[in-house]
């Protein structure tokens, strides 16, 4: 591996170990989560806080700095379908009670990690019970999550699942999957997919819901599939039958 390259995995290490579940580290302990002296995370650290992306907030400890909001809002508006999708997931979860969350597939990921399957948003506006697995991770496991099995499905990608062939086959037949009891007991969740202009998958956007819930899929897998078909229609994908699929989803999403 490069110096520079290193160095760049170094910095995305020391990034990542803050999420919302841990927004503030110290020197010390940041060091032995990520097993580094802290002489070298000191100067690390040092680093990242002058070029704004760590902020320090006093006593040796770090938290994520504003320059971040500016790469995120950069990242954001170059996803035209992002804006229609977060809403959708708004919606859903308003109308459902339920967590709503967009997923997409990181191809470009780190070839010995493979693919990943990103969380980048999630709401849980006017939830109902109790939480769920998973509301707080950022990559979540494609083998035990609705939305990693539909994303690796409709790309094509194999998962050390037994009947994953047949499996992957049914998904997109069905443009749909459902996990139970998959990543947690107790956690349940569904996925389609979300298209545009020329039937490209951009995301997956679903629904996570604990377990014994599951007898509200047929409800569920309605408004998702309706969602997900207003979205698709805003951007410009045309399906088999399309004005019956927009009138029946423009007619289930505002019921």
């Amino acid at each position: 591996m490069s110096r520079t390259l290193q160095t760049v995995t170094s910095a995305v290490r020391i990034l990542e170990a803050f999420d919302a579940d841990r927004t503030e580290w110290g020197l010390s302990e940041l060091a032995a989560a990520l097993d580094l002296s802290t002489s070298t995370l000191h100067e690390q650290l040092a680093t990242l806080a002058a070029t704004g992306l760590l902020h320090k907030s006093g006593r040796g400890r770090y938290r994520l700095g504003w320059r971040l909001l500016k790469l995120s809002s950069a990242l954001y508006s170059s996803l035209p379908w992002y804006g229609p999708a977060h809403d959708a997931m708004n919606a859903l979860a308003r109308g459902t009670r339920r967590l709503a969350f967009v997923a997409v597939l990181d191809q470009a990921a780190d070839s010995r990690s493979g693919p990943q399957v990103l969380c980048i948003a999630r709401s849980v506006q006017g939830r109902e019970g109790e939480a769920v697995e998973g509301e707080t991770r950022f990559e979540l496991p494609a083998r035990d999550t609705a939305s990693g099995r539909l994303l690796f499905a409709l790309h094509g990608l194999p998962l050390p699942l037994p009947d994953w062939p047949a499996q992957a086959a049914e998904i997109r037949a069905s443009g749909l999957a459902v996990t139970r009891d998959e990543w947690s007991p107790g956690t349940s969740s569904l996925a389609v997919p979300v298209r545009g202009e020329g039937g490209e998958v951009l995301c997956a956007l679903g629904l996570s819901l604990p377990s014994h819930r599951l007898n509200e899929r047929e409800m569920l897998e309605r408004r998702l599939r309706a969602a997900a078909a207003e979205v698709g229609w805003e951007l410009g994908h045309r399906p088999a039958g399309s004005r019956l699929a927009r009138s029946s989803a423009g007619s289930t999403t505002h019921s």
